[in-house]
Formats: C-alpha cells, structure tokens, sequence
C-alpha cells in the first residue's frame, strides 16, 4: 500500500466513540487515529483527514462530508455510513443501499481506493434481537456493492472474537477503546500494513449466571436504550453541535497529540509564532 492522503467520511464508528482520550480532538481516539499513527509510522509520507461526526445518518455524511472529502484529493478513502439509518425501523433499506452505492460511487470517481465496512453482527445483548435481520441484510447489499464497484471490503462480520463484551462500549453499538484497537489492527492487516500495535489476549469471555445477566441488561436498558430513544423522539443529537476532528489533511509522523495541542491553542497564540 503506497502512502498517500487517507481521507475518512461517517459517523462515530471512525469518530472514535466508545474510545474516549483527552489528548485528541473531540476526546476520541478511535480506530481511524490509530490506524492513521501506524500508517505514519510505516511511511512520514502519509497524510490523514477524518470528517467522521458521530449520529449522522447517511444523507447527512454525504451532504456534509463528501464534497469536502473530495476536495481534499485523497488517495484512499474510508467510508462508513449508514448504522444509525438501521436504527430506525422506518428507514426503507432499498433505498438506504441505493444512496449508499452512489455515495461509493462519487467518492470512488477520482481514482481513490475505497474502503468500506460492514457492521457487526452484534449478539452481546437481546434487547438488540430486532435489529439483526436488518443488519445482515445491508451487510449483504454492502459486499455485494464492493465486489461490483471494487471498493476495499472490511468485513466486521468476520472478526468473531467481537462477540465478547469487553470489546464493546457500555452502549453495546460502539467499539471500546479495546474493539477500536483491534479494528485498527484489522484494517492495517487487510490493506497489507506492518504494525506495531500490542492486542491484549482477551483470555475466556467472562461468564454471566442468569441474575447477573438480567440485572446487566435492566441497566443497559434504562442508561442507554431509553436515552437514545428519547434523543431520537427529540431530534437533537451529539453531533449536532461537533466539528470534524481532522477536518484539514495532517502528517501523522508528526505526532497525533502534538498536532492536536497545537490546533486547539487559540488562533491569536498560533498567530504569534
């Protein structure tokens, strides 16, 4: 994989949520920034952008992502997009699969490697039983839209050890810092990239005796289900009011966290140097 400008488009997948970290923008370290740190690594050539804002549906990722993404010029591109579509039970997934495809299409028409992902087939809880049968089907629309339009398939799908709790985020939809680590590790694996990153053995997955497992999911349901479900019956989000993380291309050879202070300190301060 020769380096280049990776450019990253979608929600709180390649945001980084559920991999909190004060030191990065927005206060998520995410799949994408380790992967970018590796890339750096391999090749100080390599140049990163990540446009991703979590709760974005996918006409919001394309109206506010893909133009921009486009305009930076990128070699390779990550595309993830759709996951909170799923979550609604009105979405038509016919249509979410169309504009999915022509959102692929538009990134892909500069010549850019595009990457793209399915989501998980996630079994940590049964209060996400309902969902299932819509993620598998756009899984099956997202393969089959790679292999016609030659996009770079991460099949999430594949990587079962997801199937243990710990790689998941109290909220059961996003990646813990240890899901988000492995992903990345994943991704680097897929496109052919050395890395130096460290996976912990997870060991047995921890085991449940039927209380425990009912008092969890009673927890799970009152701080995380009906919180989400009141957010949505409101229309506000937490990404209404975030900005990109790296909205302008970056060298992570430089180092991640010192590009990060450097851009949070005030523009009058920068000004000055």
């Amino acid at each position: 994989m020769h380096p280049g400008r990776l450019v990253v488009v979608g929600d709180s997948f390649s945001e980084g949520v559920g991999d909190p970290h004060l030191h990065y923008p927005n206060g998520f370290r995410g799949w994408a920034d380790r992967m970018a740190r590796q890339l750096g690594r391999a090749d100080p050539r390599w140049e990163y952008a990540n446009l991703a804002i979590r709760s974005k549906v996918l006409d919001q990722v394309v109206a506010e992502q893909v133009d921009a993404a486009l305009a930076l010029e990128p070699t390779h591109v990550s595309f993830y997009a759709g996951g909170n579509d799923i979550l609604s039970l009105r979405t038509d997934l016919d249509s979410l699969v169309r504009r999915h495809e022509a959102a692929m299409l538009r990134l892909g028409s500069t010549g850019a490697q595009v990457l793209v992902f399915t989501a998980f087939d996630t079994r940590t809880t049964a209060l996400l039983e309902p969902l299932r049968r819509r993620v598998l089907a756009f899984n099956d629309a997202v393969r089959d839209l790679a292999g016609t339009h030659g996009a770079t398939l991460l099949d999430h799908t594949l990587m079962r050890e997801y199937e243990d709790r710990r790689l998941w985020a109290p909220d059961k939809i996003h990646m813990s810092r240890l899901g988000h680590k492995r992903m990345a590790a994943f991704v680097l694996h897929e496109l052919g990239v050395p890395h130096t990153l460290r996976l912990r053995d997870l060991g047995e997955p921890e085991r449940r005796d039927w209380r425990r497992a009912v008092r969890d999911e009673g927890r799970f349901l009152r701080t995380e289900v009906l919180p989400l479900v009141r957010r949505r019956l409101s229309g506000r989000y937490d990404g209404d009011t975030a900005q990109p993380k790296w909205p302008e291309p970056i060298r992570p050879a430089e180092g991640m966290k010192r590009l990060a202070r450097r851009r949070s300190r005030p523009a009058v301060a920068r000004g000055a140097e």
